[in-house]
């Protein structure tokens, strides 16, 4: 198949650091041109592919310190080119939300969209009016059923498990790691008062975006002390993994439905139970009892973490190679390919309804050892 993979430019193809969307689209677009498609990638200049790459900027966006009104004429700079080009492909796969949509109207060319954010006010109208559109979900957690939208299917994220390094035992002394965007929907402020309640150490690491940077100064810079909370910055893939592989635990108490979660497979791949808020993606990622533990309130996280060495760190590496390889997330890439391809050459088709066998197919792929 020739596919063409579109990325947003805001960060580089893999990422240097934090940048989730960007990982699963390297992740992908590598994996396909293995199996011998023909890949091209539309993404950042600075990206680093086997596929052919066709970049919308020189560099990441956020690397230059782009301010959004110039970011979205790059953005659609790079739509344009892509749906110029549409009749090159047998199949277009944007991984850019919204931004998308107006220019995959008329288009010939098969689209899909992958939403790796969650639906906002300001985007639910949006993708109404455009409800033909093939989307694919992260989570189950992530669809709106009410938005009458058309879901092809529900594909997981997946990590590289020869990237993750095994950790059989955590370091002494133990502790307890954060990694995430500095904001707070992701929680650094929760996770300091578990680490406090507790009587844990946090490490913590993770970007910080200046829509980010007051609450940073307000909720989380005043207790960072350097020994009982540390904040690393924003680390690298090999900081990342050491980070997480030599911690306890690590915390998720999120304050948001989250669309996936990368962090929590990427723990769980080192042998790092998760506890986590139960909240969006959470339950359908981290077995419950078993690689982590699904909490409602602070309370309950500290609670968790005096629980956590029961948890067996094999059989947390084991969930994730079981349900969140490369292989598993691009079979089902492959199948929703195929299924459009196909469907475009039988003609025009009644959208894809919720119970089709490949949204079954999709929701069946987690084994029994999953939630």
């Amino acid at each position: 198949m020739r596919i063409a993979q579109v990325a947003p430019l805001w960060e580089q193809v893999p990422p240097f650091g934090y940048g989730g969307t960007e990982l699963v689209v390297s992740l992908l677009t590598e994996e396909l041109v293995r199996r011998g498609h023909q890949v091209t990638l539309f993404a950042a200049g600075d990206s680093e592919t086997i596929a052919r790459l066709e970049p919308g900027c020189e560099k990441a966006l956020r690397v230059v310190g782009m301010l959004p009104p110039e970011y979205v004429r790059h953005e659609q700079r790079q739509l344009g080119k892509v749906f110029d080009r549409a009749g090159e492909f047998d199949l277009i796969h944007s991984h850019m939300d919204v931004a998308a949509l107006p220019y995959t109207h008329a288009s010939q060319t098969p689209v899909v969209h992958t939403l790796h954010g969650p639906f906002t006010t300001a985007t639910e109208s949006l993708f109404s009016q455009y409800r033909r559109q093939n989307l694919v979900t992260v989570s189950n957690s992530q669809q709106r059923p009410e938005l009458g939208l058309n879901y092809v299917a529900t594909v997981y994220n997946a990590i590289s498990l020869d990237q993750f390094e095994f950790y059989p035992q955590p370091a002494a002394p133990p502790y307890l790691a954060f990694l995430g965007r500095m904001a707070e929907e992701k929680g650094p402020h929760l996770a300091i008062e578990i680490a406090k309640r507790s009587g844990w150490p946090l490490k913590m690491a993770g970007k910080i975006d200046l829509e980010d940077q007051a609450f940073f100064d307000r909720a989380v810079a005043p207790h960072i002390d350097g020994k009982h909370i540390e904040y690393l910055g924003e680390v690298n893939h090999h900081q990342k993994q050491t980070l997480m592989g030599q911690a306890i635990a690590t915390l998720f108490p999120i304050t948001w439905p989250e669309p996936f979660g990368l962090v929590m497979i990427e723990s769980m791949a080192s042998g790092t139970p998760v506890i986590a808020m139960a909240m969006g993606s959470a339950p359908e990622v981290v077995a419950d009892g078993k690689t982590g533990f699904l909490c409602r309130r602070a309370e309950d996280c500290v609670e968790a973490v005096a629980q956590v060495h029961r948890l067996s760190r094999p059989a947390c590496r084991a969930h994730v190679v079981h349900n969140f390889s490369v292989a598993r997330m691009v079979d089902g890439y492959e199948a929703i390919y195929r299924r459009l391809i196909s469907d475009r050459r039988l003609g025009p088709q009644i959208p894809t309804s919720l119970d089709s066998p490949l949204q079954i197919a999709a929701e069946d792929c987690l084994t029994s050892e999953a939630v």
